[in-house]
């Protein structure tokens, strides 16, 4: 590659990472809020949990049906309609007067993010050498997480100081989508030919890696749980149980996971992805039980060493089971196995957060997280024996 396309690649990346960046931001700029919303609302801890699990049903929409869709018509207009769709959902939450709305806010954002994130992601690696991109996965999967600790560093100050706190979060992030959508105008489409839209999903695991790809699904389902499971409820957690009463604080150390997932993404990038998923599966339980410790024990170092650990398993785990599992499937059945990934990530990140609020209805909230906990824990440590059995080192998955 010559200096000038050398060039060119990096600001597509650049504009690439600013995209992801961007649209993940938008998924925990409302954590702050969702006590303000409780409050204003008074809906119960199930509707609370509920109102983050929705965020699903978009990412779901998203990969079912417009997953091949910048395969088809282009990189560029399928970010330009995430970015476009994410300020829909900040205007949802901006005059947001019922619970409906809110719910569609959140149901609008994840749409966005699985549109939009998925052209940025595959942008990004056709602007990178094919040399690094294995090198470059890593680095996507970081902007991810920097969006992440954005939103929540971004909204907590604003919502604990500003006058307007329901109105000025969205309105920043606003700025922020026109800034990332200049960025993505300037560097070339990477999609020369297009083709015929065709929206039916693609799905599945070759029959001989059927067995094999359990583990990397359930070190998804566990890393998406613990990340889901600290975004919507640990902004109650630090105010209840540490009484932390800023928001501006509390936030910050939500977004301790996301800081210390990124950095560790950008430092481990030698790790190969059967390691990085055996780490983080074996962090998972680690970081579950420090945080239940830190929540008995109102203790705020407890809690944070928690956090710690859940940030290595979110991020080792997540990266080391798309690695895995993409090692699975020959190259043109690869995007088939990632979406049944993703579809894991997309159940670990609802469904278990959601049983959570059912059961604090029932037993209490600290019962309810033991339990999630527990359940975690166990699916991790099944996960980890199965991942330690199923592939010995020199194999495909381990490279």
């Amino acid at each position: 590659m010559d200096r000038g396309s050398d060039a060119a690649g990096r600001v597509g990346r650049v504009a690439g990472g600013a995209v992801v960046a961007a649209l993940f931001m938008g998924s925990t700029l409302v954590t702050p809020l969702y006590d303000v919303y409780r409050a204003r609302y008074g809906f119960s801890a199930l509707t609370l949990v509920l109102l983050y699990a929705v965020y699903v049903i978009g990412n779901l929409a998203a990969l079912l049906l417009f997953g091949r869709l910048s395969d088809q018509i282009g990189r560029k207009p399928v970010m330009f309609a995430g970015l476009g769709l994410a300020a829909v959902s900040a205007g949802l939450f901006m005059t947001a007067h019922t619970l409906g709305l809110l719910f569609a806010g959140r149901i609008v954002s994840g749409l966005s993010v699985g549109i939009g994130a998925a052209a940025a992601t595959a942008w990004i690696t056709e602007c990178t050498p094919a040399d690094r991109r294995a090198r470059a996965a890593s680095v996507m999967t970081a902007f991810n997480f920097v969006g992440l600790t954005l939103g929540l560093l971004v909204a907590g100050p604003i919502v604990q100081y500003a006058s307007a706190p329901l109105l000025m979060p969205f309105a920043a992030y606003l700025l922020v989508l026109a800034a990332a959508g200049a960025a993505a105008a300037i560097p070339p489409e990477t999609v020369a030919r297009r083709s015929a839209v065709r929206l039916a999903p693609r799905l599945g695991v070759p029959p001989g890696a059927r067995l094999a790809f359990l583990a990397p699904a359930a070190t998804g389902f566990c890393a998406m749980a613990v990340v889901g499971f600290y975004a919507a409820l640990g902004p109650t957690t630090v105010r209840q149980d540490l009484h932390v009463v800023d928001r501006a604080l509390g936030s910050a150390i939500v977004a301790e996971l996301f800081v210390v997932a990124t950095l560790l993404i950008l430092v481990t990038q030698r790790l190969s992805g059967r390691r990085a998923m055996l780490v983080g599966l074996a962090a998972t339980p680690v970081g579950l039980a420090l945080l239940i410790l830190g929540q008995r024990m109102a203790s705020m170092p407890v809690l944070i060493a928690g956090t710690s650990f859940c940030g290595v398993a979110g991020a080792l785990g997540y990266r080391g089971g798309l690695a895995v599992a993409n090692a699975l499937a020959p190259a043109e059945r690869r995007a088939e196995t990632a979406s049944l990934f993703f579809l894991c990530c997309f159940c670990g990140n609802a469904l278990p957060v959601i049983g959570v609020g059912a059961l604090t209805g029932a037993v209490g909230p600290h019962a309810a997280d033991l339990a999630f906990a527990c359940l975690i824990s166990a699916i991790a440590a099944a996960a980890l024996i199965a991942g330690i059995a199923a592939s010995p080192p020199g194999s495909a998955a381990t490279r």
